[in-house]
């Protein structure tokens, strides 16, 4: 089931390109029914879930390459099973968005668009180290062409920027998978990716400092936090409508899964310590990503600085290593992708039809688009955390999160709530009332059919998950307590052997002969 969800959207791809050129309609169909497969399987997924299981389902292993003992092995736990949902619901709402703004190389548009799709989806379900890197490497081409081709003016400047930042990360991140391997030879006599024994690989500390730092840098780009974030303004800026959502939506979350999955789980020890950093750099995220958006005069520009902000969020509650946090965390990874990926299919209509995103171009739309408004201020309303919408939830449980874990972080995170809500409501004051003065804008039509069509799923799950997010989380919440039961004894047998350690120092120095 899982190798279906994941490959059928690369075979997808692969007939959309045999397809004739010039039969624009048939490829858009053709790619949309296709990007349904995987979310018609991922629901029986959903179904066929065992909610009270903390461990992996619907595990899939065969080797691959024996001579390394490399195995393709994927399974999903409750913390994948929701992001695996997140990508299949994504994708096919994209590919019928690039209906209306993708008019050049669409077969090739639709080929990256599922291929990418299978990418993502390879890197949230393997549990072997060396294929989630090999997953993790290929949604790199599918994102660089989508941006490159697709894009806007300095898109070959931003693609560049985005592979580059992202292969750095990459590379240490391979070297520590090849250390690892290599470690658990030396421990057990036998190489191994598999991500679940090297869970129970014994490091000592200096080592897992220097590990853990390899993959939180790669992750860290991905996510991205702050000061590792600037390479994502100008990949959102010039990606495609589509390419936006995707990136925001789903690629971002990557870097916290990463961080959830293995380089928190790998190496547990160096993360505690590593705690009191990556919280500060979140807050600072947090606080920076907000102030920088409000002073935005281009709407997309304001939305993906509004990303570092909400996922500083994200990255404060993993690493407040505790239920509340952790669980609001992985919640809040959904919202974002929903809340964001929506305000990028909103810029990305007002676009089509101005050309132009710069917030001084617009006001008094409510007048003209009231639809379009409407929509707009029910995912602007999410967005800043409203209770009743899903972006409460997560940022509720955060705080929840950080308030235990570290009382004057916590405090300072809740600024960005407030920052949050500044920003997102002083840019719909300015887009949607007051008078409507320019007369391009005295011109436009509201949203089409297909644009409601797109907009009308992620309005309704938006508003599922605020006001009864029980479902979601009943199905993570065992995944959750087993992950966090698994670090905190790591951590506690460490603290042991340090102080057995010491108490034997102590002993042998009460011992030694007075000269």
């Amino acid at each position: 089931m899982l190798s279906l969800i994941v490959f059928t959207p690369l075979l997808g791809g692969l007939f959309v390109l045999l397809m004739q050129r010039d039969n624009l309609p048939a490829i858009r169909r053709a790619a949309f029914v296709l990007s349904l497969l995987p979310l018609g399987l991922s629901l029986r997924l959903l179904a066929g879930f065992d909610a009270a299981e903390a461990g992996m389902q619907f595990v899939e292993s065969a080797a691959w390459i024996p001579q390394f003992n490399i195995r393709y092995q994927v399974g999903i736990d409750g913390i994948s099973l929701w992001l695996v949902l997140l990508t299949t619901f994504l994708t096919p709402l994209v590919i019928v968005a690039g209906w209306g703004d993708v008019h050049k190389r669409v077969k090739e548009y639709m080929f990256f668009m599922l291929a990418l799709e299978t990418g993502m989806l390879g890197a949230f379900v393997a549990l072997d180290l060396f294929l989630f890197y090999v997953f993790w490497e290929v949604m790199l081409i599918p994102m660089y062409f989508l941006i490159g081709v697709w894009g806007g003016p300095r898109r070959i400047y931003a693609a560049i920027k985005f592979v580059l930042f992202t292969m750095t990360g990459s590379l240490l991140m391979l070297v520590a998978i090849l250390y690892l391997a290599s470690a658990h030879a030396q421990q057990s006599g036998q190489l191994s990716f598999d991500m679940l024994r090297l869970y129970d690989l014994s490091l000592p500390l200096a080592q897992q400092r220097w590990l853990f730092a390899a993959f939180a840098l790669a992750f860290a780009i991905k996510v991205p936090m702050f000061p590792l974030h600037t390479w994502l303004p100008d990949a959102h800026v010039e990606a495609p409508t589509g390419g936006s959502v995707i990136l925001a939506g789903i690629l971002l979350k990557l870097g916290t899964y990463g961080f959830l999955r293995l380089a928190i789980p790998l190496f547990p020890v160096a993360a505690a310590q590593a705690v009191p950093l990556m919280m500060v750099l979140a807050v600072i995220g947090i606080i920076y990503g907000a102030l920088v958006a409000m002073v935005q005069p281009d709407l997309k520009k304001l939305v993906a600085y509004s990303s570092v902000s909400h996922l500083g969020f994200v990255m404060l509650g993993l690493f407040a290593f505790n239920h509340q946090g952790v669980m609001g965390g992985i919640y809040q990874m959904l919202n974002h992708g929903l809340s964001t990926g929506a305000l990028f299919l909103l810029v990305g209509v007002i676009y089509e039809r101005r050309h132009t995103r710069l917030i001084s171009e617009f006001g008094g739309l409510w007048q003209q688009l009231p639809v379009y408004a409407v929509c707009f201020l029910i995912v602007m309303l999410s967005s800043v955390g409203l209770p009743g919408l899903n972006g409460f939830v997560g940022e509720f449980l955060i705080l929840l999160g950080a308030f235990n874990a570290h009382p004057a972080l916590g405090a300072l995170a809740t600024s960005g709530v407030v920052l949050g809500a500044v920003y997102m409501l002083w840019m719909f004051q300015r887009v949607m009332f007051g008078p409507l003065s320019n007369p391009a804008n005295q011109r436009l039509t509201d949203m089409s059919r297909l644009e409601r069509a797109v907009l009308a799923p992620i309005l309704v799950m938006i508003v599922v998950m605020g006001v009864y997010p029980q479902p979601f989380l009943r199905r993570m919440e065992p995944a959750v307590n087993a992950y966090l039961a698994r670090i905190e004894k790591q951590v506690a047998d460490h603290r042991a052997s340090e102080t057995l350690v010491a108490q034997s120092a102590g002993t042998l120095a009460l011992h030694q002969p007075v000269r």
